[in-house]
């Protein structure tokens, strides 16, 4: 399959032949020359990030290595462009949908002194492409995450009151080597308005999950 898919135009890999388009849906133009390579690569030829890659480009900050499942990355790029033509943005569906929370977003108390009010745990609508056994989680929050203006990475004072959310959240449920998180660089959110931060966990306890989530499932497992 490999050999073959490797000639089609990049918008046809991954898809069966009787479903290729001739031309390029509108969905899949004006593409990273990155996201034209990860679409062009038949899954069959995509590998999986372990635990420790994992913890290793998060530890490096080399977060661009993340990806998806080049037909992952097809469905989501399919999904977000279906929520920009019918709720307007992608904002616009994560607040009034995912989240439910209402323009001007408005924090009840300092960062982390309102976690009932302030804070919401849910799935990462759409992971990248890792061992079966990670979990992704997204802790989105109504409070800012300071940054440095010169670095435009996080404050010494806004990574410790994380680190110490985290580790009371998630350590005592998980060895500490089982869970780590990061904040994505602007350049790489999906979503801007609204303050949020990433933890992924290795072998969690699906019980936990659905304790901190609320329940939640992904829109990858809904469409």
């Amino acid at each position: 399959m490999g050999s073959t898919e490797s000639t089609l135009p990049y918008w046809q890999v991954n898809v069966p032949e009787a479903e290729r388009e001739r031309e390029c849906p509108e969905f899949l133009r004006d593409l990273s020359a990155k996201d034209r390579g990860i679409i062009g690569t038949p899954d069959d030829q995509y590998r999986t990030l372990t635990w420790a890659e994992v913890r290793d480009i998060v530890a490096t900050n080399r977060l661009g290595r993340f990806q998806r499942v080049p037909s992952e990355l097809r469905r989501y790029l399919a999904y977000n462009w279906q929520l920009r033509r019918d709720h307007g943005s992608v904002m616009n569906f994560v607040l009034n949908q995912r989240l439910q929370w209402t323009m001007p977003i408005a924090p009840k108390g300092k960062p982390f002194e309102c976690p009932e009010q302030d804070i919401k745990t849910l799935w990462n609508d759409w992971p990248y492409g890792l061992d079966k056994r990670i979990v992704h989680i997204v802790v989105w929050t109504k409070f800012n995450l300071e940054e440095d203006p010169q670095t435009l990475d996080l404050t010494d004072a806004a990574r410790k009151d994380i680190d110490n959310y985290v580790d009371k959240v998630y350590g005592s449920r998980l060895p500490r080597e089982n869970y780590i998180w990061f904040k994505n660089w602007s350049s790489l959110k999906s979503v801007h308005a609204v303050e949020h931060f990433h933890v992924m966990l290795f072998d969690p306890d699906p019980a936990f999950i659905d304790e901190i989530t609320h329940g939640d499932v992904p829109l990858c497992r809904k469409v």
